[in-house]
């Protein structure tokens, strides 16, 4: 129960951190955290809570993750279940608290995007589908190396939630544009059962590509790196 209501915890924090950096702090023109404070802002949720309670859960706050590191052998498959309802349930607990503070703006019109992720015309940017595709997979996927590497046996000891946090922001350096950047289907179901418009529909790419991408690195990690 400790490791559920730590991913509850950490899936929360990564959601209100890095979403709600979109929402409330990335629009205003001179004083606005821009698209950099957003990307550093994900990365700072997820490497503050890999030390808060990455010691009581191993840290995931993804299902992609999760699944990631069970195939790469490191996660046992018993557990996943439990992982992942925790995980979307931070989500969206994290979602409905911005959604509460955002609605109750003195001038509040719409919620918008909601920091939800898209393809197409949902796009920030307007990639195809196929972008966004190849886009998720591939950084879901190093993102994974990223986190299995750091965190072996043999790494430098204390320095993994660094490098997770790092690789973080720089995924969404490179993909905020693209799709407003995944990487992990709780964050984008969460908020894109609050935005306006038609994000629902297009969820199946952020948990396909996500996941897949995440399931070929630990494999290949498996297969090539983690051998003694």
């Amino acid at each position: 129960m400790k490791k559920l209501f730590a991913e509850f915890f950490g899936t929360f924090w990564l959601v209100f951190g890095g979403c709600g950096s979109a929402v409330f702090a990335a629009g205003y023109p001179e004083l606005g955290i821009g698209f950099v404070g957003v990307a550093l802002a994900f990365g700072l949720t997820v490497l503050t809570m890999a030390y808060a309670v990455g010691h009581i859960s191993g840290g995931h706050f993804n299902p992609a993750v999760s699944l990631g590191l069970w195939a790469g052998g490191k996660f046992d498959a018993k557990n996943l279940l439990g992982y992942i309802l925790a995980q979307l349930t931070g989500a969206l607990v994290a979602a409905g608290a911005l959604y509460l503070i955002v609605t109750n703006k003195a001038d509040f019109v719409t919620v918008g995007g909601f920091a939800a992720n898209g393809y197409g015309d949902l796009s920030p940017d307007g990639y195809t589908m196929t972008a966004a595709l190849i886009a998720e997979f591939l950084l879901t996927a190093f993102f994974l190396l990223i986190i299995l590497g750091s965190t072996h046996a043999k790494a430098p000891k204390g320095f993994a939630p660094i490098a997770i946090g790092l690789g973080l922001t720089l995924i969404h350096l490179i993909s905020i544009p693209i799709t407003n950047t995944s990487v992990n289907p709780a964050r984008s179901t969460s908020q894109a059962l609050f935005a306006e418009g038609h994000f629902t529909s297009q969820l199946w790419l952020f948990w396909l590509a996500p996941i897949a991408g995440a399931i070929v690195a630990g494999f290949v990690h498996k297969a090539l790196f983690d051998k003694e």
